[in-house]
């Protein structure tokens, strides 16, 4: 079959790889319908040392089950399912603590043996824990909506319920990528009254007040801290919602948060260090979130895509086929593209 694999820095590739095979009775192996290329993927694809091998890529897809192992059950042949971003047995303490990212027995994709989710096929371990199955067929208009189950709305949903987001809140959201606009929807789906969206790009921005954001702040930095401090009475908001990942990002989102706040950071960080020393401690600041467990949200969340109520499968804004995967990386990276759907 066909897959995705990176080599290095700017280096992505269409190959052909062996096809999936049953390794354990708790597998399954998924025929993929839908996979897109996330932000956090551009991390390695910016920044990756050059490797003879390359490595399998991808981490969000869904699917139709083509195959069960003897230990599987409530999952069958021809089922269509969404996979979280990493795979859980969904039993054990962590599991049932809603922390599935700590499960004792899982992973991720792409590593240990394990394929990614960019190519034509996936063998699912732990399946009956990790994929939850979806009310639709395989042609559904809801299928790019129900594959950011996968990851980025409940990565959103987690940085929003993370800092205490409910009805009435009002929330600062840092960064206008997938993520952070599947903040606002999470944080408006919550109950979040006013909603400031820290981004520049007038399309993606623009998304945002759709999905529900009240105030949008184009500026960055120190003026960007100004300016969102100017339109809450000098106060700030009382969560701020962190999207993106890098230490200017999280000085802001300390800069912006009102006295006694949390700031919730889903981004993943390219930093080791950050402003989290006096001055916080003194404002009682508290700092959460964190890699979201996704899979322990799809349920939550599935029924206001299923009917409609939020559409989160908008933040894709170019559909490609998988031997254009390394076209979709560029276009992501060049900022030419917010979100890449991928039709194998």
């Amino acid at each position: 079959m066909r897959a995705t694999l990176i080599y290095g820095a700017g280096d992505v590739r269409v190959e052909h790889v062996p096809d999936p095979a049953l390794h354990e009775p708790t597998d399954a192996l998924v025929r993929v319908l839908r996979s897109c290329i996330c932000g956090s993927d551009l991390w390695p694809y910016g920044s990756m040392e050059p490797a003879e091998d390359g490595r399998r890529i991808g981490h969000e897809f869904l699917g139709v089950v083509e195959e069960t192992g003897s230990e599987v059950s409530g999952l069958a042949p021809g089922d269509v399912v969404v996979a979280p971003f990493v795979w859980a047995d969904n039993t054990c303490d962590f599991c049932r603590e809603g922390l599935h990212t700590s499960c004792r027995h899982g992973g991720g994709w792409g590593a240990r043996g394990v394929d990614g989710g960019q190519g034509e096929a996936v063998r699912v371990p732990q399946a009956q824990g990790t994929l939850v199955k979806l009310p639709v067929g395989e042609d559904s208009a809801l299928l790019p909506s129900l594959l950011t189950l996968s990851d980025v709305f409940p990565t959103g949903h987690h940085a929003a319920v993370s800092a205490g987001t409910g009805l009435g809140a009002s929330v600062t959201v840092i960064g206008d990528g997938a993520v952070g606009l599947c903040a606002v929807l999470a944080a408006r789906r919550l109950g979040a009254e006013r909603i400031l969206l820290m981004g520049r790009h007038t399309e993606r921005t623009g998304l945002g007040r759709d999905f529900g954001a009240t105030d949008v702040i184009a500026e960055r930095g120190e003026e960007g801290v100004s300016r969102a401090r100017e339109v809450t009475s000098g106060d700030g908001t009382p969560v701020v919602l962190e999207c993106v990942g890098t230490k200017q990002a999280l000085e802001t989102a300390f800069g912006v948060v009102r006295d006694g706040g949390a700031v919730s950071r889903v981004g993943v960080p390219q930093y080791l260090d950050g402003p989290i020393g006096p001055s916080m401690f003194l404002r009682n600041v508290s700092l959460t979130g964190g890699v979201a467990p996704a899979r322990a949200y799809i349920e939550e969340l599935l029924p206001d895509v299923l009917d409609g109520t939020v559409e989160p499968g908008r933040v894709f804004d170019r559909t490609i086929g998988l031997d254009e995967v390394p076209d979709g990386y560029r276009a992501m990276a060049d900022r030419t593209a917010l979100k890449v759907l991928v039709r194998p």
